[in-house]
């Protein structure tokens, strides 16, 4: 499928709309009022920092919404004032917070519903409204809207867009693309709809394994069983991994991200050298600036002598779940929590998911005594949210 030219032909239909019915003052002013905290603007004046009786609280310097997410929260709510009667769905999440959801549900905004993975557009009529969420959604989901006659509401971040581009650039020129991600994520799969041959690999380790099969070490078998799920169909490592460019899902950790395209020009470069390089390896920088800058906040904030850290966010946000691992990996005890509701204030103890496990719950989390605790959230997490987070903090402390 030609991708470009379905997006050139979508863009032009007057059912197609990705600038919002609002300007961005309006849409920053309604924001302002429903998500923004004025405890979190002083704790931003006062140095990101706060100290209550034994509790002392630090802020990251950079958290919380960043312009994508404001971006498409201000256009969702602004299609339901500019559709007041009309069916309104959305194919996903329109970011990955409870709250901004819930609202949304509240508004009889509809979500489109999945079994295992697959969506069901059986409901969704001619006529009817639907949103497409920040992380994007599937060039096929795009085109059977699109031919059902639907009014397309698209709020996808411009980063997200951006990597769109940059796999259809590798099509273009026969490269697979590898992207940094996670198979099952909205964002990867809107991605890899646009890319040609693809492969995406979760992490370094994966990175590795592909790049050693390049170079000849690999197992045929093994590689396609274990990439069964995560590769364009009909996928041929022995062929499609001669010419490669690398992309990401724009919420992955940046180090990790420069990593992976750091091995595999050095992977190409040795198998090619370097006069053959750029026949081999193509590598766009796709790292989301938001995602960076909350990332470089994280890694300045574990720097500072806390006791504890909460990251509050989805539990199953990519980018939230990055900066927890930061965290980890600095060894510092750390809760990521959804929503403040995870704290209990009676009898001081909190719901969390740790790092890849289940949710647990946890008593006596503060400890006694003066205590410094660390708070950062993901980009989909309102200022409110946080600032409910602090208070139930104090609450816990003055007891």
């Amino acid at each position: 499928m030609d991708t470009q030219a379905f997006k050139r032909s979508l863009h032009q239909s007057d059912r197609y709309n990705r600038r919002g019915f609002g300007s961005p003052t309006k849409r920053a002013q309604a924001l302002e009022k429903a998500y923004q905290s004025s405890l979190i603007t002083s704790i931003r004046d006062n140095g990101y920092g706060l100290e209550h009786g034994r509790l002392k609280v630090r802020l990251a310097e950079a958290f919380g919404f960043c312009w994508g997410v404001e971006r498409a929260v201000a256009m969702a709510y602004e299609t339901r004032r500019h559709y007041p009667n009309e069916n309104i769905w959305i194919t996903n999440e329109i970011i990955h917070n409870p709250s901004v959801n819930d609202h949304l549900r509240q508004m009889n905004v509809r979500f489109i519903s999945a079994e295992q993975g697959v969506k069901d557009f059986s409901d969704v009529g001619i006529g009817d409204v639907v949103i497409l969420p920040a992380f994007g959604a599937t060039v096929q989901e795009m085109q059977l809207l699109h031919e059902r006659g639907c009014h397309i509401i698209d709020t996808t971040c411009p980063w997200v867009s951006k990597v769109w581009h940059t796999v259809e650039k590798h099509k273009k020129h026969t490269f697979t693309s590898i992207i940094h991600g996670k198979y099952k994520h909205e964002e990867t799969l809107a991605t890899s709809s646009f890319a040609g041959t693809y492969l995406v690999v979760l992490d370094l380790a994966e990175a590795e394994y592909v790049a050693d099969y390049i170079l000849g070490k690999g197992d045929r078998k093994d590689f396609l069983e274990r990439f069964a799920k995560a590769s364009s169909p009909g996928f041929d490592p022995d062929t499609d991994l001669q010419r490669i460019g690398v992309a990401n899902q724009t919420t992955m950790l940046k180090s990790e991200t420069e990593e992976i395209g750091r091995l595999f020009e050095l992977t190409m470069l040795n198998k090619y050298g370097p006069m053959e390089l750029v026949n081999h390896f193509l590598a766009f920088n796709t790292i989301c600036d938001a995602t960076e800058e909350r990332q470089g906040a994280m890694f300045s904030l574990v720097d500072e002598p806390l006791d504890m850290l909460v990251v509050i966010g989805g539990f199953n946000s990519s980018n939230t779940t990055h900066l927890q691992e930061i965290a980890i990996s600095r060894g510092l005890r750390s809760f990521h929590i959804d929503t403040p509701e995870r704290i209990g204030e009676e009898d001081n103890s909190i719901t969390h998911m740790p790092l890849g496990q289940d949710i647990v719950k946890e008593k006596y989390f503060l400890p006694e005594g003066k205590v410094c605790v660390g708070i950062t959230s993901g980009a989909s997490t309102p200022d409110r949210v946080v600032e409910h987070v602090i208070q139930k903090l104090i609450k816990i402390s003055e007891l």
